[in-house]
């Protein structure tokens, strides 16, 4: 009955430590610093265990080596003879493999129990299990920590004087990967509870911020307002009241060769013409990372920039505004007058649509799986596909979609009537 109560103990033992070691690799490391954070005595000691892994890992080795033994010892105690005395009551003789059987089965249930069983049990939710294991682990480290620094030592004095092998740098204690994986479990348990609503969001695009390119978010070439420079101040002063806009491109015959703008606040100066307001304007290759987009305008204290093609010609317009809302969100600005954009679903089929709504929006909100490329908005999109600037009734056709121009606005397209063809089985 004694070997029996000490082969679960040593089960229970193994099981213990394999956890602590599964638990904790699998556990995200700025987690268990929030926690220390927060002052949760298992953050402080699980941060500590962080700093020293070495330690963490000597301690649950060596449990896992002495529950191993003691299991084994005790399991073959009782297994041996009670395999004897059954293999003898055959009329074969089967002593030659009494040995090998014995030891079969006694790790056989040791593979069971402890290895599947745990990372069955454990890996579903480490943070958990620390939390509630930590203390008697804190425990058994005191107790087992001479061998461990003992066994520490040898080990390291293994690694660098006898196989040479140099010490790693040090580690930072979390990664980006670390962050958007403890984001990701952090989105997906508020869902749950309304009461510690977290937004994650602005740190999700801040992860992602340094991969979006300058094409990602800028105006469309077709929403830009421009003027020639060889027009006259009242064409200049009509395009500002039309647009709303405070700024306005200034271009040299061609919209494609943007030379500066104006602000609608010079025009208090009372200049004699359009010369005379010309701020130069920085130029960017929609290729062009935000950051660094970002930063430029920042130190040249500008607040936009002309996006041009591999071709050179005139592709769009970013703004800081712009830029700051990959990280912030919608931010309401002159560009922006979602609330007049038209926005209705007339059956399951048809569609109103502005011609600004990005593609992505549509696609996420009525799942019409509209194609992508390097147009961000429906009205790019039509412009891809036609290849022109189309009139009002004209109608695009792209399988299953039809695009009807309901409405023109100066240079751009307003409203579209989006239709899809119902899939003829």
């Amino acid at each position: 009955m004694n070997s029996v109560l000490g082969i679960f103990l040593a089960l229970v033992s193994a099981v213990f430590f394999t956890s602590i070691e599964i638990a904790f690799v699998s556990a995200s490391k700025l987690h268990i610093e929030l926690q220390e954070e927060q002052g949760l005595y298992s953050g402080k000691v699980l941060s500590r265990f962080v700093k020293n892994t070495s330690g963490l890992i000597g301690t649950t080795l060596i449990g896992k080596i002495l529950s191993t033994v003691a299991y084994t010892i005790l399991a073959f105690g009782q297994l041996y003879p009670w395999l004897k005395d059954f293999l003898h009551t055959t009329s074969y003789n089967h002593s030659y493999i009494l040995l090998p059987l014995s030891l079969l089965l006694i790790f056989t249930g040791y593979y069971l129990v402890v290895e599947c069983l745990t990372k069955f049990l454990f890996l579903v939710n480490p943070h958990h299990w620390l939390q509630i294991a930590i203390i008697p682990f804190r425990v058994a480290y005191i107790l087992l920590y001479p061998f461990m620094t003992g066994m520490a030592t040898i080990s390291r004095w293994i690694i660098k004087h006898v196989l040479r092998i140099p010490e790693k740098d040090i580690q930072p204690l979390f990664s980006q990967t670390e962050l958007t994986v403890y984001l990701e479990q952090l989105d997906y348990t508020e869902t749950a509870k309304e009461e510690d609503e977290v937004d994650t969001q602005i740190f999700n695009n801040a992860l992602s911020f340094k991969r979006i390119k300058v094409r990602d978010c800028m105006i469309p070439r077709t929403e830009i307002s421009a003027i020639d420079i060889e027009e006259g101040m009242s064409e200049l002063k009509r395009k500002f009241v039309e647009s709303g806009h405070s700024k306005v491109l200034v271009y040299k015959d061609s919209i494609d060769n943007i030379i500066g703008y104006c602000h609608a606040i010079e025009l208090f100066k009372k200049p004699k013409d359009i010369q005379q307001l010309l701020t130069p304007v920085k130029i960017v290759a929609e290729t062009t990372p935000v950051t660094d987009v970002l930063i430029e305008l920042t130190q040249s204290q500008k607040s936009l920039a002309v996006v041009v093609d591999e071709y050179g010609g005139t592709s769009g317009l970013v703004s800081i505004e712009d830029i700051i809302e990959q990280l912030l969100g919608e931010i309401q600005d002159e560009y922006d007058v979602s609330e007049d954009w038209v926005e209705e679903k007339l059956n399951e089929s048809t569609y109103l649509l502005s011609a600004r709504h990005e593609i992505d929006y549509l696609n996420d909100k009525y799942t019409l799986n509209l194609p992508t490329g390097e147009y961000g908005t429906l009205g790019g999109l039509i412009i891809s596909i036609y290849e022109d600037l189309p009139s009002v009734n004209k109608q695009i056709h792209l399988s299953p979609f039809t695009f009807t121009i309901l409405s023109m606005k100066d240079s751009h397209i307003d409203v579209v009537k989006l239709s899809i063809e119902e899939s003829k089985d």
